[in-house]
This record gives structure tokens, sequence and C-alpha cells, in this order.
């Protein structure tokens, strides 16, 4: 020391600069939003907003969105989704430049005056679901079936999607 207050700096491990830089990833303050968005609207039961860049399935804001299953097997994927006191005229099936769309309202019933309302919970209104088909998906060839308050989509594979077995021979 040369009569002045010095620190050591002992090496203890510290990452440099440049390693902590690089760790650093840029603030993108409307993607934190987007995502408050979808955390209150799933609080209060609604549809999450579907961000996008300016694809097909881009911003979607509806009243409610109903839950969805879609399971594949050799032939075919299914989406089913769940329409509890929606009637079959209410709702509609798309199918467009390689989306499948699902479209309708549940009403809300006639408010009584007789009637006093204590909760309501579930939702009603129009509600919007989209889906993006795969390239092996056969367009021409969806079907729709509602039965007991469930929607079920039949979207074949074409042939190309469709496995086949190939004869080994031994010569």
């Amino acid at each position: 020391m040369n009569g002045g207050v010095g620190l050591a700096t002992p090496n203890i491990g510290l990452p440099r600069w440049n390693t902590i830089m690089s760790a650093l990833t840029r603030w993108d303050p409307a993607k934190d939003i987007d995502e408050l968005q979808n955390r209150v609207a799933r609080i209060f039961g609604l549809a999450p907003g579907r961000g996008g860049n300016g694809d097909k399935e881009s911003m979607t804001v509806t009243q409610w969105a109903p839950p969805v299953d879609i399971t594949e097997d050799d032939k075919e994927w299914v989406v089913k989704a769940d329409l509890p006191e929606v009637k079959k005229e209410d709702v509609k099936v798309t199918v467009e430049d390689g989306v499948l769309t699902i479209t309708g309202e549940r009403r809300f019933e006639k408010e009584e005056k007789d009637k006093k309302y204590h909760r309501i919970e579930r939702s009603y209104g129009n509600f919007l679901r989209s889906f993006t088909l795969p390239d092996a998906a056969d367009s021409s060839k969806v079907s729709a079936e509602f039965k007991d308050g469930v929607i079920k989509v039949r979207l074949p594979k074409n042939d190309r999607a469709k496995p086949k077995a190939i004869e080994v021979k031994v010569g």
C-alpha cells in the first residue's frame, strides 16, 4: 500500500462484465402486457388474447372460449369442444385458408322479475376457437356433428400422411 486507502480485490469467482452483458435480454413491454392481459382473462374466465406476427391466429377477443380436446390416430384428427346449453343452430364451423374455426354464442336466459340471481359464474356470449390445420389434413373432407352439448369435428388425413406397410422381399 502506498499510504492511501485501497481495496483489495481478491479473485472470488465473479463473472466478467462481458459475460453479464451477454446474459441480459432486451425488455419487451408489449410481451409483459400481453402476459398480464392473458392472466387477468383467465381469472375472469374469458378467452385469452392470442398475439401473433400478422399470422392467421392473431389477436382474438371473445367473451368466453369453450375448452377443447384434440386427438389423433392414423386416420384423422378429432377436435371436441364442450358447448353446454348451446343450440346447434348457434354454432358455425368453417375451414378457410388452412384454419379451422368454431364460432357461436351461448345465450343468457331471460332475466325474470320474480327470480333472484345469487351468483352467475358461467360464461355467456360469443365464442371463437381457431386452429391451424396440419399440412396432412384433407380440408375438403372435414365433417362435424353436434350431440349432447359437444361438437366433434373430424379432420381426415390425406393419403400422403397415412402410414403404408411395405413388404420386404428376400431374394
